[in-house]
């Protein structure tokens, strides 16, 4: 069974962007978790687009919206990440929602930010996976086709999405080596 993903906002976006959040519903259905703090950043006037699709997930069942409560563990490690009284690496409110709830809940964290995110999936023994590796596991479970994602990978970069290898082919070469 698989555990449910608390995705950031780099994470989710680059599905949302390109029109492929299906691919998330087949991969984790109603295991996607989306951290208000995520939900608020895509939240913007200029990407209504975007919160609309995010909408449409959650009225299917296939993702929620999660808050963290004040007085919690998970709101105290979301504060030590996002403020700098603790000297810890200081991070955006997405990635540290989203880093904060996994570790509460034993989840996987989606996230795309390496240079952001790594530290603490280290820190914390945490289960993370890229929007890559998620297109890797749609193309394994044989949902979508090494051209569908060499396709939804070029689109996902005309968007100015980060993936780290130039197309899908060549990001399979790589873990595979």
């Amino acid at each position: 069974m698989t555990s449910r993903v608390f995705i950031d906002t780099d994470c989710i976006s680059a599905f949302l962007w390109v029109g492929d959040e299906n691919i998330l519903e087949q991969l984790y259905p109603g295991k996607i978790v989306i951290p208000q703090q995520v939900y608020d950043e895509i939240n913007r006037p200029f990407i209504t687009h975007l919160k609309n699709r995010v909408d449409q997930l959650v009225a299917r069942g296939s993702a929620e919206i999660m808050t963290i409560d004040i007085g919690t563990d998970e709101y105290e490690q979301y504060r030590e990440l996002t403020t700098n009284y603790n000297s810890t690496k200081v991070i955006g409110n997405g990635e540290a929602a989203s880093i904060s709830l996994a570790k509460k809940y034993n989840g996987i964290l989606g996230s795309n930010n390496l240079r952001d995110v790594k530290p603490y999936v280290e820190m914390f023994s945490l289960k993370h996976i890229t929007t890559g590796d998620i297109l890797v596991e749609a193309f394994n479970a044989q949902l979508i086709t090494e051209i569908e994602a060499n396709n939804i990978w070029r689109n996902m970069l005309k968007k100015k999405r980060k993936l780290g290898a130039n197309s899908f082919s060549e990001y399979l070469s790589r873990i595979k080596a």
